[in-house]
């Protein structure tokens, strides 16, 4: 079987199933599971499936939204690179709002020691992250915690979004286009979204190229309310590019 047939199959049980995975596909086409991840990347780059940790989904499940854990997992040293890119982005003595997300929880994590920062998140995990942080002044913003991502939403946390000004905001998404702008599954967790980026003077947002071009259920706000999109190699030059005509600076770490 050649390789447009073969995609074209497992696009196929993609719509059927809801999901499949990497090793059972290499089962069944009897090729080796890295034949089976290129396929997968062409499937992605296409549009028509989304990459999940261990396989993929098909891109038509608009409010499919993967937990913490299998995020954490994803696109791993991608997300890395990015959050070290970051890190140059970082006020200096300044305030900073960080969303909920794996790759800002990373930034979170490698910020240095020396730092001298004011940290407003409603992300659980991060504010768990930067709570012993010698140079960190953390405030953490409340509301009702959404299970799957351990993020605050609801009234309580756009109240205390509308009460602040920071200078930077670092912001994650599920899905990012110049046409469809920055989406995500959740319409409480966009609301919120959408509330830490009029707080801010400055919106930087990290997302790993498997993000480009995917569509999500709820719209919090157009590419060009970014002001520096941090993401991955995988973003091609003329994607990139794209983006840059529409007023957002790109950085492919």
């Amino acid at each position: 079987m050649y390789a447009p047939e073969r995609q074209q199959e497992i696009l196929r049980l993609a719509r059927d199933s809801g999901r499949v995975d990497v090793v059972s596909l290499a089962e069944q086409f009897q090729v080796t599971a890295e034949t089976i991840r290129r396929d997968l990347k062409s499937l992605d780059r296409a549009g028509v499936v989304r990459r999940v940790h261990g396989g993929a989904i098909p891109v038509g499940r608009l409010d499919f939204e993967p937990d913490l854990a299998e995020r954490e997992t994803t696109a791993a040293g991608e997300k890395d690179r990015i959050a070290r890119a970051a890190l140059a982005e970082l006020p200096h003595d300044g305030t900073m709002i960080v969303d909920a997300g794996s790759t800002v929880a990373l930034l979170a994590a490698a910020l240095p020691a020396k730092s001298s920062l004011t940290v407003v998140t409603h992300s659980l995990p991060i504010a768990a992250r930067l709570a012993d942080h010698p140079g960190v002044q953390l405030h953490l913003v409340g509301g009702r915690v959404r299970h799957r991502t351990r993020a605050a939403v609801d009234a309580w946390a756009l109240r205390a979004y509308g009460e602040i000004r920071a200078d930077v905001l670092f912001v994650a998404a599920n899905g990012f286009s110049v046409e469809h702008g920055l989406t995500t599954p959740d319409l409480a967790e966009a609301a919120v979204k959408r509330a830490a980026m009029a707080a801010a003077r400055r919106v930087v947002l990290l997302a790993d190229s498997s993000k480009h071009g995917q569509e999500h259920f709820a719209r919090f706000g157009a590419l060009n309310d970014v002001d520096l999109l941090i993401t991955d190699t995988g973003l091609s030059p003329e994607d990139a590019l794209a983006i840059e005509r529409g007023g957002t600076e790109v950085v492919r770490a």
